[in-house]
């Protein structure tokens, strides 16, 4: 297991950004791929929030322990949760995808208003799994736990 400290660094060495989701929800699994698929440089690492590390992290960052209704991205030892992090992600995929950043300009009640309905329906419109997702061999390496 690796540890952390506030500057975002593990062991010594900096983490890059790294990406906590809910490891049982298929839309939140299907958005990992996504992110890992347009990541070539391998400059997010995950866990899911779940997970003991993601537990330590969520403690770390002073953020609920038991509530998983967003992606958080932790960055340069920051914390962004909701629509910020779905779009500060987008910024550093390969493709069109930082064009999405252009987002960030709109006011954050109005973006994370979005993101909260697709939140709170996601299990329903997308399913969930009953366990959470374990990474398979080609992904391992992306994975903090």
């Amino acid at each position: 297991m690796e540890s952390f400290d506030s500057s975002g660094k593990t062991n010594g060495v900096k983490a890059g950004s790294i990406v906590l989701f809910d490891g049982v929800c298929n839309l939140c699994n299907g958005t990992v791929n996504f992110v890992a698929d347009r990541d070539p440089d391998v400059h997010f690492r995950m866990a899911s929030l779940q997970s003991e590390t993601g537990q330590k992290l969520l403690d770390q960052y002073h953020l609920p322990k038991d509530n998983f209704e967003t992606i958080i991205l932790i960055e340069n030892g920051e914390a962004y949760t909701h629509s910020t992090s779905i779009l500060r992600i987008s910024k550093k995929l390969s493709g069109l995808w930082p064009v999405l950043s252009f987002f960030l300009l709109i006011p954050k009640p109005v973006r994370d208003w979005c993101y909260r309905l697709i939140s709170s329906n996601r299990y329903r419109w997308f399913g969930k799994e009953e366990v959470c997702r374990v990474p398979s061999p080609d992904m391992a390496h992306r994975f903090l736990e």
